[in-house]
Order: structure tokens, then C-alpha cells, then sequence
């Protein structure tokens, strides 16, 4: 444990040394995040930078060659990957913080259902990362049907850590323009994250809240609910279907079970 503190606060102070000054406070914030929440930021410090930015079928392919399940480990080379997307990189955090949690004996897997979260070659709606994937509310619609998570849209009530889409216009499915981060904090109208970014890949990057049309933050709480993923159907059909279909923000709501707070 005192090891990831010592971690955590290696990471944190490089974070707020690249942000704006007037970050530090909220970055340094970090530090009272849960502990689900600094587990998260742990698996975004330990990858790597940079790679470029590509989303694309074949960016799908690389990704999923990349990772391996072996003897109850999920493996990642991401240097055969190259260049990444969005919802690859969170994903991979998501990853990470399993393996931790198995490591650390705050989670156990069944072999069927661990191999699962392995399985990275599938279609959007498909599967564990199939849904995470999904254009529209894919990982939180994954975080509400296992019952592991929080869904909610208050900036006020967002911890670094938390996963975080964003929406660029009002469309949402089919023609959305959407941004799947990890949160790492605020200061004034800018938000602070980490994702694969474009043009430069994996790296930390800010916007203005002005530019986001619509937010959801998704908090994983119940880590020990990842394992209901063996009861998951082999397709979500609500975001299969956002490949070529709209969708609405009272739809996401409802689907998703999304609250103003955590």
C-alpha cells in the first residue's frame, strides 16, 4: 500500500506540474479521491505516451492482438499496438485496474469470465469491450447492467479517476462526435484528462467545458461486481444498434441509470 501512495503522489505531482497553476489545487485534490478512483490513476500513470491517434477497424485489430490472457493474467504489449483510440486506452486502464485488483486479492475472476475482458476482437455491442466501445453511453451502460459503478453528469461531483464521455454536438449513436477520458481534474471552465488524444496518442490534454455539449462520468464503486460480466448476453443490442441509429439523452438516462450526482 505504501508503495501505490508513493505512486500516487509521483504521479500527481507531474500531473500538476504540466497543468496550469491554477490546476494545482484541484489536481493535488486527487489525493482524497477513493480508492477505486486512485487505482484508476495508478493504471494511467503506468502507460505509455504518446503513438499517435488512429480510430479505425485496424486500430481495433492491433489492440486486440496486443492483449493476451495467460495463466489468470490479462498481458498488454502495447508497443505492438502503435498508434491508439479512445475507448482502447480507457479500456486498457480498465484492464490494468483488474489485474491490480486480482493481484491484491480484492477481486476474483472465473477463468471464462476473466478470458472475457481479454476478448477485444468483436463488434461494437458485442462482448465485454464490444460494449465499452459502443458509440453513445457504452461504458456506462456496461458500469449500470454489472451494478459496479455510478453514473452521473455533476462536474461539481466529479473525482479524478472517474471515466468521463463527452459529446461534442447534441448528436448522439450514429452521428456522434464523443471522447471517452479518464478525468483527471478542473480548474475555472478547463477540463484536465487522459486518453489517446488526437494528433499525438496517448497523453493528458484540457478543454473548455463550453466546447462539451453533453457529459457523463462514470465511477467504478463495486469492483467486486466486475465478475456479473458472465451473465452479460454475447450482445447489448442498445449499442449495437448506435452504429447507425440516433439515440437521445433521455434514452442514455434511462438505459443507464444516469443521476445528476454520484
Amino acid at each position: 500500500m505504501k508503495r501505490f501512495q508513493n505512486n500516487i503522489s509521483g504521479f500527481l505531482i507531474a500531473l500538476a506540474a504540466i497543468l496550469p497553476s491554477c490546476a494545482q489545487v484541484e489536481v493535488q485534490d486527487a489525493t482524497h479521491a477513493p480508492v477505486l478512483n486512485r487505482q484508476v490513476l495508478a493504471a494511467v500513470q503506468s502507460m505509455p505516451s504518446g503513438g499517435g491517434y488512429e480510430a479505425s477497424q485496424k486500430a481495433v485489430a492491433r489492440l486486440a492482438a496486443s492483449v493476451t490472457f495467460k495463466e489468470g493474467v490479462i498481458h498488454q504489449d502495447l508497443k505492438t499496438a502503435k498508434a491508439s483510440f479512445c475507448s482502447g486506452a480507457t479500456y486498457v486502464v480498465l484492464l490494468r485496474v483488474i489485474n491490480q485488483l486480482q493481484k491484491n486479492n480484492s477481486l476474483r475472476l472465473p477463468t471464462k469470465t476473466h478470458a472475457r475482458y481479454a476478448n477485444i476482437g468483436v463488434k461494437d455491442g458485442e462482448e465485454i469491450f464490444g460494449r465499452w466501445n459502443a458509440n453513445g453511453p457504452g461504458t456506462a451502460k456496461f458500469f449500470s447492467d454489472l451494478k459496479c459503478g455510478v453514473n452521473f453528469t455533476s462536474y461539481a461531483h466529479a473525482q479524478p479517476g472517474d471515466f468521463m464521455k463527452m459529446w461534442w454536438t447534441d448528436a448522439i449513436g450514429g452521428k456522434e462526435r464523443g471522447h471517452l477520458v479518464v478525468y483527471l481534474g478542473s480548474a475555472g471552465d478547463q477540463i484536465h484528462f487522459w486518453s489517446s488524444n488526437q494528433p499525438n496518442g496517448y497523453s493528458r490534454k484540457s478543454v473548455s467545458k463550453s466546447k462539451i455539449k453533453h457529459v457523463l462520468f462514470s465511477r467504478l464503486t463495486h469492483p467486486e461486481r466486475l465478475k456479473n460480466a458472465s451473465l452479460l448476453s454475447p450482445k447489448d443490442q442498445f449499442l449495437a444498434d448506435m452504429l447507425r441509429k440516433d439515440s437521445t439523452w433521455a434514452q442514455v438516462a434511462a438505459q443507464c441509470h444516469v443521476k445528476e450526482t454520484p
